[in-house]
């Protein structure tokens, strides 16, 4: 029975070619697509799976609140993984990890800026599944001035990885001899600690002070199985108001109890490992976090691209119900029930889901490589053979093959054979409204698309154009020159020497991202108050373009600056502050309270994410610092970057610049929303496809159905406009129709979208109006073509066997 139905199935294929083929494009097009992003989906929701003990791992967070200011931040105390372990029964083990930046790594001439490297207590490999090559995981990060490296950098600086072992390399600025104790895995790109270097936390002294409110680390623990991390945060609460009390009796003057009661907020909470990747909100993490509302957003696409393949087999196969009518009239004549036909065209529908499910399998084979870079990703294509991947996409096929089939099956099963054999059944479904409907959510679907596609795109154009109070085109930042020792103002001196260089500043602070805070009063008041601290030369209004509202930046014609500072707008708000030129700040960021006097007010410029308010800020005055930005004109910058370059290897021969742009470290920020806008426009463009696909089929259909209508209309003088505007007419009605009904649900999504952004657009009428004629073009120019054709025809041939 199988074999007839499959032979059946393959001979209606091959009798109607041009269906078979739309409705086989359309569905290997939507379980591409579909495929792809359950790939994508599946690498977001198993990040850090891999870890043995994934489910039992918690991180430490930190809840604050200081005169109305809030934050939530990863980092922790020093000690708080010793009194997690000490402590708290429920705490099989803690570890900690630092990341670090970028060090320079040395192999006798050999010289590198390395990204990546953290620094980690001993028993991390205990906390985490990374595998440990060669070396063992015990021990190789006891002792201090020990050193991991990556498979790959093993292989860079000494040819084989096992030839890295016991090997030395000389690390930092003080080129320190750091001992090779192990050889990790290369990155995980499914982890959300990504590092190329690990070093032990015995080698740094200050990782071992007792300060619980010096928080600056990540600190995670392994739960024992059954306990409830309510009860580790619970239990934690005596811990810390035992040892932050004496620290902030110091510093704020209230023991921990006084300052919650009066409405300040200091705690830790746990906050589960498999959740940070997709469902943390906190700035400072180790790499930018992915967001689980894409996850629905990528799942709800590839479930509307599937559904429009779908709804394309069902309107062009019960559109050519008419033709299959007789077959099914004549079976039930011969005795076949009705359950059999269904299993006839549920065979059919089967067998075109199949084909389509495999070559779908090769098109994400070809483009794989494609998809890495429109995502981000680095998946392998043999991730397709996963079997949670596998069975998840055969299932898919064989759900597509059932509802793409299901209806056509109990639609032309239910014709009754009376009305078939006297030929009373014409033209399929004669009223449409079933295809009407099906032809309407497509095209509402892709209109819904289009809309959010654009106003994606428009708030990530606003984003690299707005102005952020600063200048941030043709601004180099060069890192870590305190490698230069003496030599610092020299290089700085150079360069603005330098054709093309326009200014340089020196700073300790890189932007974006000021994560430097520090307590302040009033003079005379006792509020406290959290501010930014950011610290800057004289040059530094010049070089990035500061714009001050008031009063005057640091000059060296006032010996006086070294107590002044510099406050933003936001700052002058936070302090109450209604003339502030007339105010003193006490800066309490040292060994005593320091009070210091307001010369200027900056304009709020945005230091970090434009997703965040600005927050209040103040600017103190340094000679030198380890960070020096370099402005230059935009005419020859390959120029002037090699300029650059040459400058410091006269100074620091075989030292490696490290250098970045500061628009790009600007956009890197934004990486998540900027490759959601490239999925949504090729997902869109994959939507409309579709649509268009089973709109151009139907077009075909229903001009060779009117072809005798058409050529009468001809014969009684009608113009190929005419006849070609009377059959379109009706699809761009449904269109319209579609994009009335998009509006809403478009405008709902994107506006829910853009609350997440401080800095926002506002939502155009335009932007639906040019979607709507955009979709009602594509569909004109898509059925116009068969019109067309049709209306082309000599009513000759039209009519000839009239």
């Amino acid at each position: 029975m199988l074999k007839n139905y499959i032979k059946v199935a393959f001979r209606n294929i091959t009798k109607h070619k041009f269906f078979s083929i739309i409705n086989i494009l359309g569905l290997t097009i939507g379980l591409a697509a579909s495929l792809f992003i359950t790939l994508y989906i599946y690498d977001e929701l198993t990040y850090d799976q891999f870890n043995a003990k994934a489910d039992r791992t918690y991180r430490m967070n930190l809840h604050g609140k200081l005169a109305g200011q809030e934050i939530y931040t990863s980092n922790t105390s020093f000690p708080m993984s010793q009194a997690l372990v000490e402590e708290i029964p429920e705490v099989e083990e803690a570890t900690r990890v630092n990341p670090m930046g970028e060090w320079i790594i040395r192999n006798g001439t050999i010289s590198f800026n390395e990204e990546d490297v953290f620094a980690v207590d001993s028993n991390f490999f205990s906390v985490f599944s990374f595998e440990l090559l060669y070396g063992n995981p015990e021990t190789a990060l006891i002792e201090p001035n020990s050193i991991i490296l990556s498979e790959d950098l093993a292989v860079k600086y000494f040819g084989e990885p096992s030839d890295a072992l016991d090997k030395s390399l000389s690390i930092g600025n003080d080129k320190s001899e750091y001992k090779v104790t192990g050889v990790v895995e290369n990155r995980r790109s499914d982890s959300h600690l990504k590092f190329n270097i690990l070093l032990s936390t015995s080698t740094f002294p200050w990782m071992n002070q007792g300060n619980w409110l010096s928080n600056s680390l990540y600190t995670y623990y392994v739960i024992a199985e059954g306990a409830d991390p309510k009860d580790v945060d619970a239990k934690l609460e005596p811990i810390m108001e035992l040892n932050v009390t004496p620290v902030m009796q110091q510093f704020v003057g209230k023991s921990l109890a006084e300052f919650r009661e009066t409405g300040g907020i200091y705690e830790y909470y746990s906050f589960p490992m498999l959740d940070i990747h997709l469902k943390s909100d906190i700035q400072d993490e180790a790499e930018p976090p992915g967001d689980i509302s894409y996850v629905y957003i990528l799942a709800g696409i590839g479930l509307f691209i599937v559904l429009l393949a779908c709804i394309n087999f069902m309107n062009l196969t019960t559109a050519k119900s008419a033709g299959r009518a007789k077959e099914v009239g004549l079976r039930k004549t011969l005795g076949s029930q009705r359950s059999v036909l269904i299993s006839q065209f549920l065979t059919e529908s089967m067998f075109y889901a199949i084909t389509a499910g495999v070559l779908a399998i090769v098109v994400v084979y070809l483009l794989m490589p494609s998809f890495n870079v429109l995502s981000g990703k680095l998946l392998a294509a043999s991730v397709i053979g996963e079997p949670v991947i596998l069975a998840t996409y055969v299932a898919l096929v064989l759900l597509v093959g059932i509802v793409a089939g299901s209806y056509p099956a109990f639609y032309l099963t239910s014709f009754k054979i009376t009305e078939v054999l006297k030929g009373k059944l014409r033209a399929g479904m004669k009223s449409g409204a079933i295809r009407s409907f099906l032809v309407t959510f497509q095209f509402w679907i892709s209109i819904v698309l289009i809309i959010c596609t654009a106003i994606v795109y428009q708030q990530l154009q606003y984003i690299q154009d707005k102005n952020l109070g600063i200048d941030k085109d043709h601004v180099l930042i060069i890192e870590d020159v305190n490698r230069l020792e003496d030599n610092k103002m020299a290089f700085k001196n150079e360069l603005e020497a330098t054709t093309g260089i326009m200014g340089t500043s020196f700073s300790n602070n890189m932007v974006p991202g000021v994560n430097n805070t520090t307590l302040f009063r009033s003079a005379g008041n006792e509020q406290d108050h959290i501010l930014a601290t950011y610290f800057a030369d004289y040059d530094h209004a010049k070089t990035l373009g500061f714009e001050l509202v008031e009063g005057r930046f640091f000059s060296r014609d006032f010996p006086s600056d070294t107590a002044a500072v510099i406050i933003n707008e936001a700052a002058a708000r936070e302090m109450g502050w209604d003339n502030p030129l007339e105010e003193k700040i006490i800066n309490f960021d040292g060994d005593a309270p320091q009070e210091m006097q307001v010369i200027g007010v900056a304009k709020d410029f945005n230091f970090e994410s434009l997703k965040m308010v600005v927050r209040p800020l103040v600017l103190k005055l340094t000679r030198e610092g380890n960070i020096l930005y370099t402005r230059f004109s935009g005419e020859s910058p390959d120029k002037v970057i090699e300029s650059i370059t040459n400058s410091w290897d006269k100074i620091a021969p075989g030292e490696p610049i490290q250098y970045s742009f500061l628009d790009d470290d600007f956009d890197k920020l934004f990486r998540a929303e900027q490759r959601l806008g490239k999925v949504f426009t090729v997902f869109t463009v994959v939507a409309i496809f579709i649509a268009s696909l089973g709109l151009f089929g139907l077009a075909a259909f229903m001009a060779e159905q009117r072809t005798k209508e058409i050529g009468i209309r001809k014969v009684m003088g009608a113009s190929l406009w005419g006849v070609t505007s009377l059959m379109s007419k009706d699809f761009v009605k449904l269109v319209l129709i579609a994009f009335a009904l998009s509006i809403y649900p478009a405008y709902y999504a994107m506006n829910k979208w853009l609350d997440d952004f401080a800095n926002r657009i506002d939502i155009n009428i335009w932007v639906f109006v040019a979607s709507g004629f955009a979709a009602i073009l594509i569909a004109w120019l898509t059925v116009s073509y068969q019109s067309f054709k049709a209306a082309k025809v000599n009513p000759v041939q039209s009519l000839r066997y009239e």
